[in-house]
């Protein structure tokens, strides 16, 4: 009963009238946690995902798995996924033999489309025969 004398005695509608006048003359508004939104990191990332991890088969049946710290997905770029701090497992055939090769790197690039892995920025590789590489940029077909 006394919100309602309140608002009809005129001083709830000043009250209310100050607050939409007070958000209008400086663009801004206070009540909503809205300004709070960073709009760039909105409108360039469609999705975006914190200990993300890829798994699938390249085109001769052999496994990969990928992690990454965070991934996401830009809107003028679906087929590709942005990787950072990427570490993953990758089987192949060499010869009769299978080897499997541990991956890490700073960045990299999941394109669904071509079926390729871009890696970018300390790219390591531990082969199961022994192999070693250290390289700033390497492309993987899948």
């Amino acid at each position: 009963m006394r919100l309602w004398q309140f608002f009809f005695t005129g001083w709830g509608l000043v009250m209310v009238a100050a607050l939409v006048a007070g958000a209008l003359f400086t663009k801004q508004l206070l009540w909503t946690p809205i300004s709070a939104v960073n709009m760039t990191d909105v409108i360039s990332n469609q999705f975006k995902m914190s200990g993300a991890s890829f798994a699938g088969t390249d085109k001769d049946g052999a496994p990969f798995r990928l992690r990454a710290a965070t991934a996401r997905q830009e809107y003028n770029t679906p087929d590709i996924i942005f990787m950072d701090i990427v570490s993953g497992t990758i089987t192949r055939r060499s010869g009769k033999d299978m080897v499997t090769q541990n991956i890490t790197a700073r960045h990299g690039q999941y394109n669904r489309a071509n079926k390729s892995i871009r890696l970018i920025g300390d790219v390591q590789i531990d082969s199961s025969n022994g192999d070693r590489i250290l390289t700033k940029e390497l492309v993987i077909k899948l």
